[in-house]
């Protein structure tokens, strides 16, 4: 029988080191939190091997007491809480005091640290956890810890360590989050003596995406701003156009700290619902600012995942604020066009296409606190376009790079729209300025008022390929894709509440006997089936009979139609109910679009372009943008007149 013994405290730590110190990346990421926690407006991060043989940790803290220096390496040692009573709000980003111990336990340690109140500081060398060496030095406010030959003591956690490049990654992944959790602290790091990172610390949180994400992420990205229900919501979400095939794009931050949440990941990806295409995912860098009593961050060793008093405040916190901010963007995308300057050399790497300078996004993600402007004109592409066109790279650059390298003029303000001609087309209502940031709650005081002008007339100048509507305002040309904005329009209005559709009884009714599943799926959702216009029954056998169907469908359509939804309903009815009405409602409003290809009447070409020239309709229910713009001056570039 086995004898239930102590085990040895070296081994003890050990074990308990496993557990905060997986890799190189989880000791940045706690050296940088101890950094910040510090009141550091700088942090250094360099590593060499991928963080195996030596991670660097330097920064403008306020330091560690010389008398302290040892203790701050021991179990459960931290400056950060005193009591049980203030694990119920927790403000910093540690606070376990385990960190320091668990990396001394399995890694050979210097430190050098001196407070604003000494004049000489501390140098401290630990091996295994085990004091080596303690002496005076000379050295700057602040600390740093090297951290060399990891898990050299621990050969069984060794032996599972990846390549350096992928260590590597994974550090500069870590660091990365923690420069967007912070837009206030300078963050650098340096991989193998190279700087592949350095962000400007001015407290912006779009300099930091800019920097950390790089310029195409950046540029894709719409400002999102919402609060009530004692939260706030601020940050960046990505336009629908520019959704990614993976969410390692999205990034959520809650009181300052990086977060793994399936709450607010549904959040988002709810508020895109119907605006992004199948397979692709938004990408976003949100903070949730909240009471720190209303979320407990000690649930798991990495501090990552948290658990909110309520989770239904924090989900509503970020849907309403991401959709409202999608509600309230108008930009279209532009057309693709090559420059055609003989001079511009551009390497296969490189876009060949007109780019937003460094100012222009600058406004662009500034209006979340601002209020309605005019919109300005860029000649090549829109942010969305550029970001749905450019390669997938993240190239590094600071806005304070960019902007001294850029000489591109700034971008001119075209007139709000003006009232048309007897003789022009009845243009709807002017299309909604750009909303200001978005309230869950009542504002304490009303925004300023701003007297919008009046809408600039247009035109539908023709069609072409039968699928193109072509529509002329002011100096612009835009192409309306005819199937794609009316099969919007369908579908919003089967969304609507109360919506009635037109239906047809059939003369013989249609009978047929789909696959056992399809025909299980149909007949458990006949209500859903009634609601878009079909009346059909059991007729036994397996066999269905229709006696009704929607007014736009012909008896021969009727039994594909309803297997496609059947496909549907298979797909996403068992497990959502309200994802099978959309699907079924995607179907539907498609079956129902004019179609490309088809000729049209002028009459319900006007009605098109009027639903997307009021801004009422961007994109199809599946994500695709419904209209592209071509300006007169990239007209003129092509022809060579400019």
């Amino acid at each position: 029988m086995p004898h239930i013994q102590t085990l040895e405290p070296h081994v003890a730590d050990l074990i308990a080191a496993g557990e905060v110190v997986e890799r190189p990346a989880s000791v940045v990421k706690e050296l940088v939190e101890n950094a910040i926690d510090a009141g550091a407006s700088t942090v250094t991060v360099e590593i060499q091997h991928g963080g195996m043989t030596l991670i660097r940790v330097t920064d403008d803290g306020c330091g560690i007491a010389a008398e302290e220096a040892e203790t701050a390496f021991l179990r459960h040692a931290t400056s950060k809480i005193r009591s049980e009573y203030d694990l119920e709000a927790i403000g910093t980003l540690g606070f376990r005091g385990e960190a320091l111990a668990a990396i001394a336990a399995v890694s050979r340690v210097d430190l050098l640290t001196r407070t604003a109140e000494e004049e000489v500081g501390v140098s401290l060398e630990l091996e295994g956890g085990i004091v080596a060496a303690k002496e005076e030095a000379g050295c700057p406010r602040g600390t740093t810890l090297v951290v060399r030959d990891l898990f050299y003591n621990t050969p069984a956690r060794l032996k599972f360590m990846k390549k350096d490049s992928a260590e590597g990654a994974a550090v500069f992944a870590a660091v990365q989050r923690q420069a967007l959790s912070h837009p206030e602290v300078s963050v650098r790091f340096l991989r193998d003596g190279k700087q592949e990172l350095l962000t400007p610390g001015d407290g912006q949180l779009k300099s930091a995406v800019y920097s950390v994400l790089g310029r195409d992420i950046a540029l894709g990205f719409l400002p999102v701003r919402g609060s009530g229900e004692e939260m706030q919501v601020s940050g960046f979400a990505s336009l629908p156009a520019c959704c990614r095939g993976t969410r390692g794009y999205q990034h959520f931050f809650v009181n300052g700290r990086y977060v793994k949440s399936r709450t607010m990941m549904a959040a988002l990806e709810e508020a895109y619902a119907n605006q992004r295409m199948v397979g692709k995912f938004p990408g976003c860098v949100l903070h949730l600012t909240t009471k720190l009593n209303a979320v407990d961050v000690n649930v798991h060793p990495t501090k990552q995942e948290v658990k909110f008093s309520s989770e239904r405040k924090v989900f509503d916190a970020v849907y309403y604020a991401v959709k409202s901010a999608l509600e309230g963007d108008h930009t279209r995308p532009a057309a693709v066009l090559e420059r055609p300057e003989a001079h511009d050399s551009v390497t296969p790497n490189q876009t060949k296409f007109q780019t937003m300078t460094a100012q222009e996004y600058r406004a662009l993600a500034g209006r979340a606190g601002s209020a309605p402007q005019k919109k300005p004109v860029r000649s090549g592409l829109s942010a969305l376009e550029r970001t749905a066109a450019a390669p997938e790279g993240r190239g590094r650059v600071s806005l304070h790079d960019f902007t001294a390298s850029r000489t591109a003029p700034a971008p001119r303000p075209v007139p709000e729209r003006a009232a048309p001609a007897p003789s022009a087309p009845v243009p709807p209502s002017p299309a909604p300025a750009e909303k200001p940031p978005v309230r869950l709650a009542p504002e304490p005081a009303p925004a300023p008022v701003v007297l919008a002008e009046e809408p600039e007339p247009w035109r539908v100048a023709g069609e072409v390929l039968n699928t193109y509507i072509i529509v002329e305002q002011g100096d612009r040309v835009l192409l309306i894709d005819k199937h794609a904005a009316h099969e919007r329009m369908n579908f919003d209005k089967l969304k609507a509440e109360g919506y009635t559709p037109m239906c047809q009884v059939l003369l013989t009714p249609v009978v047929f006997t789909p696959p056992a599943p399809e025909g299980a799926a149909l007949l458990e959702h006949l209500d859903l089936l009634e609601r878009f216009g079909f009346q059909a029954e059991d007729f036994g056998g397996g066999a269905l009979i229709v006696r009704e169907c929607p007014d736009y469908l012909g008896a021969g359509e009727v039994e594909n139609t309803l297997t496609e939804l059947a496909g549907e309903l298979l797909a996403t009815g068992r497990a959502d109910p309200e994802a099978a009405r959309d699907a079924v409602m995607h179907t539907m409003a498609c079956k129902a679009a004019i179609k490309g290809g088809q000729k049209n009447a002028p009459a319900e070409l006007e009605k098109v372009a009027r639903a997307v020239m009021s801004g009422e309709v961007k994109y199809c229910p599946h994500g695709r943008p419904v209209a592209i713009e071509l300006t007169r001056e990239q007209l003129e570039k092509q022809f060579k007149r400019a």
